[in-house]
């Protein structure tokens, strides 16, 4: 079977290889994500429409008007919701070409000769992953061999801020040393069909897997 990740395969598999497997590959649960997710795609939705062909916010977003025209007042090519797949040699590809080996989505994107602005939307708690930020600068890196530095931002709608990476290609270069072993190690698991449960918090409300040894248990 043909390998692809992406980061929140990567994220899920972290947090619980078990639930990762069910959910996301063998599809054996439908996790709707509850309210915060359901509220989580109507932001995106909404910017994206604004964004893109200027439609006004909801009135209950108003709100976040100010990080819509952070975008809008940026130069350079607006990019929005662009979509990136990288070989294994880190070469573009297309989103769903055989050679796929990872695919990973900017929200936003200004890109300005040299320099480019990425921007994620978060809407729930604030909780930084520089490795998330990391791969979408590697992605414009590959589809934009202009770019030398990117700035890679968190928006965090419910707390009302910001949180900022710089990348150069030297950089991205370095970090990639950190991540390969962590893909390295998921794409074992998925050759092997190996994804053990790893009990935690989640498992006492959270988790919908209800065959996991561990559910409504965790690791008590």
């Amino acid at each position: 079977m043909k390998f692809a990740w992406s980061y929140s395969k990567l994220k899920n598999n972290d947090t619980c290889p078990k639930r990762h497997y069910e959910i996301d590959i063998a599809k054996n649960y439908s996790d709707t994500g509850g309210a915060a997710l359901l509220w989580g795609n109507k932001v995106h939705d909404a910017f994206h429409k604004t964004l893109r062909d200027g439609t006004p916010l909801p009135p209950e977003m108003a709100d976040y008007q100010k990080w819509i025209d952070m975008v809008l007042a940026g130069t350079g090519e607006l990019l929005v919701e662009q979509k990136f797949a990288l070989t294994k040699d880190l070469q573009p590809t297309e989103y769903f070409s055989p050679r796929v080996w990872y695919r990973g989505i900017c929200d936003a994107l200004r890109v300005d000769g040299p320099v480019a602005v990425a921007v994620d939307w978060k809407t729930g708690q604030i909780k930084v992953d520089s490795t998330q930020l990391m791969l979408m600068a590697a992605c414009i890196f590959a589809y934009h061999p202009e770019v030398q530095k990117i700035l890679t931002r968190f928006v965090w709608l419910q707390e009302d801020c910001a949180t900022d990476e710089l990348y150069t290609r030297q950089s991205v270069a370095n970090d990639w040393a950190g991540i390969l072993p962590r893909v390295q190690a998921y794409e074992e698991q998925v050759r092997s069909g190996s994804f053990p449960p790893k009990p935690g918090g989640l498992c006492v409300r959270h988790c919908i897997v209800s065959s996991c040894q561990f559910h409504g248990k965790g690791n008590r």
